[in-house]
């Protein structure tokens, strides 16, 4: 590769260049953007990770209503909040494999129903408690049982029992076989605490890279650097988070130098604000998806045929165009998309008011229906509302919309009111995915959808070893759901993040995740 080239990329990944001035150089020269990435990555690698400074974030999602305790997170402030100071059994690695957090190690029995986890050795908590396995067993049963209000409960109704072998090594007997049980123990509510948060659970003691120093709810945290974090992330001295819910005034405040990092750049300014020399805008593709979810027991949507008529009542190319625009891609009434393994697409759900009309005339319902929405749902989806309400009137549908305020909304009215807009982020697997939204017993299955076969299929498929019966059952499972459930899913949302040029060491996230997977604060460094 051109040596100039390779001059540029280490001067760039020093801080002396910017990334777009790296890229246009490099474009210059006859490299592609994907060559060029590549290599300015490689460079910032080699260079290695600087330490000192502080990182200031800028993200949506936060609310005064919030915890810290990890069992009742529901956004993107409380991910990136437990981030800081806490860690899960194991985690996603940039390839979509594992790495080891608070476990070294894992082995399962030959038909994995029985898994061992082996807890790092000299691992402490931010108090200067060591790790024992105790405290992983404890924290499991914090998650489960019929009391917890967990987010992670879908996953911990598989397990039949967790035990201590000795100080060190945590033994978990699942009710039938899971191959990806790993992969769902990454959930971000699971992060370990002493005694397993019973104690307590908000008081943010973890494993983590970072010690919370400073909090006001739903308006901003400040960490410091845990001095004795065994890990080799955790490169700044501080970070500070900063909840800005206001999309105009999030990206003002990155523009002006008030933060280093945000998330959710407007799909329709993101060209806009990547012209700015100082500024890298990252979109990335995966799982994540903006959402109308229905309850299907709450009266008009416990009847099928007014879902389905709201199904192709629904434009989804326009709100891919208008509220995406071009970020992103068309979605099919199904939280899967081409970025899991396994998948077997659908024929595409166009929008019909014929059909749409039909259905409804057919359900019998004449009134209004309200659908309630807010910008800290996701971005746009006021304007989402509005188009979708214009394309249920062609088919004759009384769509109200009603926007709610953003503080309060994810504890007021998403999982509470029978018809909102949401959002995703998605999950590693389709069986994650499933387990904590669609199955029936499943404590954040905002849909309220409830189907025995569903059920049998879901636990089925954990321990089916044949690769084209698991993808068949997945995809008979993506069937039912798509045509019984409650999930309008008009568009698959591309991450976009932004970063300013003080700060070094970005990568793309784990398969498409928001924020390098919740971890940029942790990963990223403070240019010299």
């Amino acid at each position: 590769m051109n040596d100039h080239l390779h001059y540029l990329a280490r001067h760039a990944a020093a801080g002396k260049l910017s990334r777009r001035d790296f890229m246009a150089k490099a474009a210059a020269l006859g490299f592609s953007a994907a060559a060029a990435g590549t290599l300015l990555t490689t460079e910032a690698r080699a260079a290695g990770p600087q330490k000192g400074g502080t990182i200031r974030m800028g993200l949506q999602g936060g609310s005064t209503t919030d915890s810290l305790d990890p069992a009742l997170g529901t956004n993107q402030v409380a991910q990136a909040v437990v981030r800081f100071w806490g860690e899960p059994l194991v985690e996603l690695a940039e390839d979509g494999s594992l790495d080891m957090k608070v476990a070294e190690s894992f082995e399962a029995s030959a038909d994995a129903q029985v898994w061992k986890f082996k807890i790092r050795s000299g691992i402490t908590f931010s108090n200067g408690k060591s790790v024992t396995a105790e405290d992983v067993v404890q924290t499991m049963d914090r998650h489960s049982g019929e009391d917890t209000k967990s987010g992670a409960l879908g996953i911990m109704r598989g397990i039949k029992n967790v035990s201590a072998e000795g100080s060190d090594v945590v033994v978990i007997e699942l009710e039938s076989p899971n191959a990806d049980l790993p992969y769902l123990l990454s959930d971000y509510h699971l992060v370990i605490q002493p005694n397993g948060g019973k104690d307590e659970p908000a008081a943010a003691i973890g494993t983590g890279p970072y010690i919370l120093k400073s909090v006001d709810m739903g308006v901003r945290f400040v960490a410091e650097k845990n001095p004795n974090y065994w890990g080799d992330i955790g490169h700044a001295a501080t970070v500070e988070l900063i909840v800005i819910n206001d999309n105009t005034a999030r990206v003002a405040a990155l523009q002006s130098g008030q933060v280093d990092l945000i998330d959710r750049v407007p799909p329709r300014t993101a060209k806009l604000v990547a012209r700015a020399p100082n500024i890298d805008v990252h979109s990335t593709s995966g799982p994540g998806h903006y959402v109308f979810i229905m309850h299907c027991n709450t009266a008009p949507f416990d009847n099928n045929d007014v879902r389905m008529a709201l199904k192709y009542g629904i434009n989804r190319q326009e709100m891919v165009d208008k509220v995406l625009n071009g970020y992103g891609s068309i979605g099919n009434d199904s939280p899967i998309n081409a970025s899991y393994p396994l998948f077997t697409p659908n024929e595409q759900r166009e929008y019909d008011p014929d059909k749409a009309m039909f259905h409804l005339k057919k359900s019998g319902h004449d009134g209004e229906i309200l659908l309630r929405t807010s910008d800290n749902s996701f971005p746009g989806a006021p304007d989402a509302s509005a188009l979708f309400q214009q394309s249920c009137a062609s088919a004759g549908i009384n769509l109200n919309v009603k926007r709610e305020p953003n503080d309060g909304y994810w504890s007021e009215v998403w999982n509470n009111q029978p018809f909102c807009t949401s959002y995703w982020g998605g999950r590693p697997t389709q069986d994650q995915m499933y387990t904590t939204a669609y199955l029936s017993s499943a404590d954040w299955n905002d849909t309220r959808f409830n189907n025995e076969q569903f059920d049998q299929l879901l636990v089925a498929a954990r321990g089916e070893l044949d690769t084209a019966k698991r993808t068949q059952m997945y995809a008979d499972m993506g069937d039912i759901q798509r045509d019984n459930g409650g999930l309008i899913c008009p568009m698959f949302n591309d991450f976009i993040d932004a970063t300013s040029d003080r700060l070094g060491g970005w990568v793309d996230g784990v398969k498409g995740f928001a924020l390098m997977h919740g971890y940029a604060a942790s990963k990223m460094w403070v240019k010299a």
